[in-house]
């Protein structure tokens, strides 16, 4: 170790040792925490062999953190993992040669010292946290007792799990990665919505993104049809892509879609019909010192075709502001407003366009239930006027007998967004067998997020049932 201090440099060896056991000298403890570790990538390759992945990814440090949780069905946790474990990877790596050069520099010894600790034991919780619950991943999929942990996890003997599930044949993972791509492909495609001359047809096939230099698909397989004048409950556990449908919906985010609103198609004809489209985001975006009547006609000059009139756009500012009852707050400054009032704005400065999708993600957020129960019921009214709503919310169950219609979004097996409903609400309780909205997102929810883990089944029952001609 003297090299290390006194030059900040390493040796080939410390290198190696460093990189992949932790270790930079060869004294017997050292030596046994080497053989331990070649025991565990020994183990872990056939771990990943019998996962349908390649065995050498055990090799390659970091990288072999994120292979082993997707064996364990834990791929989100996997990605956060892997951030922290290159992390902690660089820090022993080069931590000491770091801090060296800081005494170098003036810093004293013990506060190098302190900072270097301050460093590790941040990096060291959320490691130890991600680390848990991919190994408990692993215990559920390989179907074995909670008590294995502790070997997981204790010194000296946490390669013995690796060897043990690698090459007893006693232990099989009760499905591979690879599986996941069939699981994906036996989830029956719903087939198509039919284009309706009036109102909202949504047949998406795919919205995907480049997660860890991987196509990770985030939607799949969502048909519908929503006619004019339906106020519609959009639920999904979180993860489960419900503001990534809506981003598809509007054409914020281009998914492998046909979206036709009044049988006009929102994606070639998206300069003509971003006017049709109202979408009030979670977050607020105004200015608080302008009044309520200077940011409406501020939204009145962006949302309004630039043919109309500066009379016009006036009336239609003093038409929102009578139809959310903002005419008595109008000179107010907006940092002035209550709460409800600045939700009403944000929703009237969408709604001066005056469209026929108005899409609304949390606009309850923050809201006490009267004014929760105001703002629906106005949205209700807006809905009644011929225009199709679209509502995000976490407490559905306050407000459920205003909506028409619920759609429910799932993560199936393979993290994927599905639809696992679209219908009644009436025959959504009767579907999902639970009477609360509430109820519903913990059945399709995972069980380590609190839920059910019930997602495959209601999308295999609701593809299941469409293909009969109607959901049950």
């Amino acid at each position: 170790m003297e090299s290390l201090y006194l030059t900040g440099r390493f040796s080939l060896p410390e290198l190696i040792g460093k990189l992949y056991f932790g270790v930079s000298d060869w004294s017997a403890t050292s030596c046994i925490s080497i053989v331990m570790g070649l025991l565990t990538m020994v183990g872990l390759w056939k771990m990943l062999e019998k996962s349908g992945l390649k065995g050498w990814w055990a090799l390659i440090p970091v990288a072999r953190d994120y292979q082993l949780a997707r064996c364990a069905g834990r791929e989100s946790e996997g990605r956060v993992l892997a951030v922290f474990s290159f992390l902690n990877t660089m820090l022993n790596v080069f931590g000491v040669a770091l801090f060296y050069g800081l005494m170098r520099r003036g810093m004293p010894e013990e506060t190098a010292v302190l900072l270097e600790s301050v460093f590790a034991f941040t990096l060291m919780l959320p490691t130890f946290i991600y680390t848990i619950r991919v190994y408990s991943g692993l215990i559920e999929v390989y179907g074995v007792r909670k008590r294995w942990m502790w070997l997981w996890i204790l010194p000296y003997v946490e390669c013995l799990p690796p060897l043990i599930w690698g090459f007893n044949k006693k232990y099989q993972p009760a499905w591979k990665v690879e599986d996941i791509k069939a699981e994906l492909a036996r989830l029956a495609t719903q087939g198509s919505a039919t284009v309706m001359d009036e109102g909202l047809t949504v047949n998406l096939r795919e919205r995907s993104a480049t997660e860890f230099f991987q196509k990770k698909v985030l939607l799949r397989d969502i048909h519908m049809s929503i006619p004019q004048g339906h106020m519609v409950l959009l639920l999904g556990g979180s993860g489960a892509g419900k503001t990534t449908y809506l981003n598809a919906i509007n054409g914020y985010e281009k998914a492998k879609a046909e979206v036709m609103l009044n049988g006009n198609n929102m994606y070639t004809q998206y300069k003509k019909m971003q006017y049709e489209v109202g979408f009030v985001p979670q977050s607020e975006m105004m200015r608080g010192k302008d009044t309520v009547l200077n940011t409406l006609l501020d939204a009145a000059k962006l949302r309004l075709p630039k043919d109309v009139s500066a009379k016009q756009r006036r009336e239609r500012v003093d038409e929102v502001m009578d139809i959310f009852g903002l005419k008595p707050v109008q000179n107010n400054l907006v940092e002035k407003l209550s709460g409800g009032q600045k939700k009403r704005l944000s929703i009237s400065m969408e709604f001066i366009s005056n469209p026929s999708l108005f899409i609304l993600d949390e606009p309850d957020s923050g809201l006490d239930g009267v004014m929760a129960r105001e703002l629906f019921v106005q949205l209700r009214k807006i809905a009644d006027a011929g225009k199709i709503v679209i509502v995000i919310t976490h407490t559905p169950d306050r407000v459920i007998d205003l909506f028409d219609d619920v759609i429910v979004l799932a993560k199936d097996s393979a993290r994927t967004g599905r639809l696992a409903w679209y219908g009644s609400i009436e025959d959504a309780r009767k579907f999902f067998g639970r009477e609360k909205m509430e109820q519903i997102v913990k059945s399709v929810n995972r069980k380590e997020e609190g839920g059910d883990g019930l997602a495959d089944e209601f999308v295999m029952k609701y593809a299941q049932a469409q293909k009969l001609g109607g959901a049950a």
